[in-house]
């Protein structure tokens, strides 16, 4: 008996399509992680990227659970004396929800080179509509 290792070439990669309306942030995030990565398949391999690409619309619409609206916000710095900004996460998600959506989900990808690849095969928009009827994406529920 031999155990069976995935090659590069042998990875088939296909298209999904989540509305995120009415979703928890937090749920939705880890289920759409897990696709990316690849864990979805029986061909998973931790060392290789076979996941598959995922397309969500309604970003703006994604539910949040108990006082995180008004208490959550996020943090960044511009790396000078005094560069901290917090942004709450109401203002971030009425202008700009897609932003909201793909940090959630790449904080829960590896931190490394593997990580990095992943994200770019997500794809998020804050309204209904989406270019990629060409790829012929499945509906992915939860």
């Amino acid at each position: 008996m031999s155990t069976h290792v995935t090659k590069p070439s042998e990875i088939e990669r296909r298209h999904y399509v989540v509305d995120a309306e009415g979703q928890v942030l937090g749920r939705l995030a880890s289920q759409v992680a897990s696709v990316l990565r690849g864990k979805n398949k029986v061909t998973y391999s931790p060392h290789l990227d076979a996941g598959d690409f995922v397309i969500i619309v309604n970003a703006s619409k994604v539910a949040l659970t108990g006082k995180k609206l008004d208490q959550k916000s996020y943090f960044r710095h511009s790396g000078y004396p005094k560069g901290a900004r917090h942004v709450p996460l109401r203002t971030l998600l009425e202008t700009r929800p897609e932003l909201v959506v793909r940090r959630a989900i790449r904080g829960m990808l590896p931190k490394t080179k593997l990580g990095r690849k992943m994200i770019k095969k997500l794809r998020v928009y804050a309204g209904p509509d989406h270019p990629h009827q060409a790829q012929m994406p499945e509906p992915l529920s939860f």
